[in-house]
């Protein structure tokens, strides 16, 4: 939009309602995003009760570089995706 009507990046944005921010660093997905979603799955399928906070805690334990949003997003994703909602309840 900016190259195309040459409009500034500040008003580009606000017209499509989107932060300034989001157009400064592109998102670069985890190199390991499949093993640590195996890992979350198997956590959620070992302690179904446990939520983002214990979750994370043990992903720190077995070495991950994670923190609880991440692990709050992936949680999410995989319950959603795999049926693991009922584990969490």
């Amino acid at each position: 939009m900016v190259e195309t009507l040459g409009a500034t990046e500040r008003r580009a944005c606000r017209v499509i309602g989107q932060h300034r921010s989001t157009q400064r660093k592109p998102r670069v997905p985890r190199q390991d995003e499949d093993v640590l979603t195996a890992a979350i799955i198997n956590l959620a399928e070992q302690f179904g009760r446990y939520g983002y906070r214990r979750i994370t805690a043990l992903l720190r334990r077995d070495g991950w570089h994670v923190n609880e949003v991440k692990a709050t997003v992936a949680e999410g994703r995989v319950s959603a995706a795999d049926g693991l909602s009922h584990l969490a309840a």
